[in-house]
C-alpha cells in the first residue's frame, strides 16, 4: 500500500520542458516553467509544483514571458502581467514548503474574486477552488475575519486572500487559525514575526493585487484537455456587470401577457447583489448563493440542477449559523458538541436550544440576497429562497418561465425584488 502520509510530503520530479510555445497561426507565445528554490528538511531544493491535484501526478505551471496573441479582434492578456504564475522566491517570504498545483489555483480564483473588490478592504477565503467565505468591510481586519466566520468549517487549511497590507490585528487573526496559504499585497513587520510562527504557512506577497482592477476587462486563453488529448480553446468570460445601472429590472412575456417585477431592490440590496454577482464569477457551477450584508451567507456550488443548489446553498446557510452559535458560546463546534452530547457530557437541550435560534433566525438568510449562475427554469428554485425570507434576487433572466418567477417575487409578502444581469455565469 502507498505511504500516503509520505506521498503528501514529497516532491517530485517532473518531466515538463523548462520553456513551452504554443503557436496560432503565425502567432507564438513563449512560457517558462516557474522553479522555486526552497529549503526543506535542511536541504535547498529546486523544484516546480510538488505535485499535481494529487500526489503521484506530475505537474508543471507556465508563466507567459514572450509573445502577444490576438485572434477575432479579441487581444488577450501580454506578457508583464503576472500574477500567481509570476510567484518567485522573493514573493514566497514564508515559503512553508513546495507548493502544489491546488495552492496554486486556489490563489488565483481568490484573485479572480478579489478584482471586482478593489473598492473596499476585502478578504476571500479558497477552497477546493471555490469561495467558503468572501467579506467586504471597512478595514482589512474585519474583513478577514467576517470571511472566516462567514464558514469556519469548510475554511480550515484553506487559502486567504486579502487586498490590503497585512498589519498585526490582521495577522493575529490569521494565525489563530491553521491556513496553507495567505496572501496579501504587502505585510507589515509585526504581521510578519506573528505569521511566521506558523512555521508551515505559505505567506505570499504579490504587489500586483493593488492593480488588480485592471484585469476585469482583460482576457486570456482558456484550455480545457480532453481524454482522448483533445483541447477545448475559448476566451476567458467577461463581466458585463459593473454597477446598479447594469441590472435591469426584471420583465418577461408569455403568451401576449407581460409580467414585470413590482418591486426594485433597495440601496444596500443592490450593494449586495452587485457583491454577490462579483462572488459568484468564482463559483463552480451550477451555483446559487446568499450575501448580506457584504459577506456570504451559504455558497452552494457544482450541483446539477438549480433548485438541488439553492436548497444545499440554505441547508449550508443553517449548517455554519449553527456552527458558530456553538463556537461562540460553548467554544466547541456544532459537530463536536453532538459527540459530547451523545458521550452522555453535554446536555441535549443545548444542541435544541442552538437549533431553535438557527430556525428563527433562517439561518441568517432573513434579509439575505440570492444569487444565481444562471436563469431559474422553474419557480421552484425561487421558491426555495423567498421561504427562507430572502429579500432580493440578481438572475441572469432568459427562461421560458421567466414569468412564473416574476409572479413568485411579486406574490410573497412581503414582495421580494428581483433583477437581471442579461449574462450567464458558468464556470466550469
Amino acid at each position: 500500500m502507498q505511504d500516503l502520509k509520505k506521498a503528501y510530503t514529497t516532491v517530485m520530479d517532473d518531466h515538463f520542458p523548462d520553456e513551452m510555445t504554443i503557436s496560432f497561426g503565425d502567432q507564438k507565445l513563449v512560457y517558462k516553467k516557474r522553479a522555486w528554490k526552497i529549503e526543506e528538511d535542511g536541504s535547498v531544493i529546486e523544484k516546480g509544483l510538488r505535485y499535481g491535484e494529487n500526489p503521484g501526478q506530475e505537474a508543471a505551471m507556465y508563466e507567459l514571458v514572450n509573445g502577444n496573441l490576438v485572434l477575432g479582434g479579441c487581444k488577450f492578456i501580454e506578457p508583464g502581467n503576472s500574477l500567481t504564475s509570476g510567484i518567485d522566491e522573493a514573493m514566497l517570504v514564508q515559503p512553508g514548503k513546495h507548493p502544489g498545483k491546488i495552492n496554486l489555483t486556489d490563489i488565483d480564483n481568490s484573485l479572480n474574486v478579489l478584482k471586482y473588490l478593489a473598492a473596499t478592504p476585502a478578504a476571500v477565503i479558497v477552497k477546493h477552488n471555490n469561495p467558503c467565505g468572501v467579506a467586504k468591510a471597512g478595514g482589512i481586519a474585519e474583513a478577514f475575519n467576517k470571511s472566516f466566520r462567514a464558514d469556519r468549517i469548510a475554511a480550515f487549511g484553506g487559502c486567504a486572500a486579502l487586498n490590503r497590507t497585512v498589519d498585526k490585528e490582521t495577522a493575529e487573526l490569521i494565525a489563530a487559525q491553521y491556513l496553507e496559504v495567505v496572501v496579501a499585497p504587502e505585510y507589515d513587520g509585526a504581521a510578519l514575526d506573528i505569521l511566521r510562527t506558523k512555521k508551515n504557512l505559505r505567506i505570499v506577497q504579490i504587489p500586483r493585487i493593488d492593480r488588480l482592477e485592471k484585469f476585469r476587462d482583460q482576457r486570456f486563453v482558456d484550455f480545457k484537455s480532453l481524454i482522448d488529448g483533445g483541447i477545448i480553446v475559448q476566451q476567458s468570460p467577461l463581466n458585463i456587470v459593473k454597477t446598479k445601472a447594469d441590472l435591469k429590472p426584471a420583465e418577461a412575456e408569455y403568451k401576449g401577457q407581460k409580467y414585470k417585477i413590482d418591486r426594485l431592490p433597495n440601496d444596500r440590496e443592490y450593494d449586495d447583489l452587485l457583491f454577490g454577482w462579483f462572488v459568484e464569477q468564482g463559483v463552480t457551477s451550477n451555483s446559487v448563493l446568499y450575501v448580506k450584508d457584504g459577506v456570504t451567507v451559504g455558497i452552494g456550488t457544482g450541483e446539477q440542477d438549480r433548485v438541488g443548489v439553492a436548497e444545499i446553498a440554505v441547508f449550508k446557510a443553517y449548517t455554519k449559523y449553527a456552527d458558530l452559535i456553538c463556537f461562540d458560546t460553548y467554544k466547541m463546534s456544532y459537530k463536536e458538541m453532538e459527540l459530547a452530547v451523545e458521550r452522555g457530557e453535554k446536555d441535549e437541550r443545548l444542541l435544541d436550544e442552538i437549533d431553535d435560534e438557527t430556525e428563527e433566525a433562517c439561518g441568517g438568510l432573513i434579509g439575505a440576497c440570492a444569487v444565481s449562475d444562471a436563469f431559474f427554469p422553474f419557480r421552484d428554485g425561487v421558491d426555495v429562497v423567498i421561504n427562507e425570507g430572502i429579500s432580493a434576487i440578481v438572475q441572469p433572466g432568459g427562461s421560458m418561465r421567466d414569468f412564473e418567477s416574476i409572479e413568485a417575487c411579486n406574490q410573497a409578502v412581503p414582495k421580494v425584488s428581483m433583477v437581471y444581469t442579461g449574462q450567464r455565469a458558468f464556470k466550469h
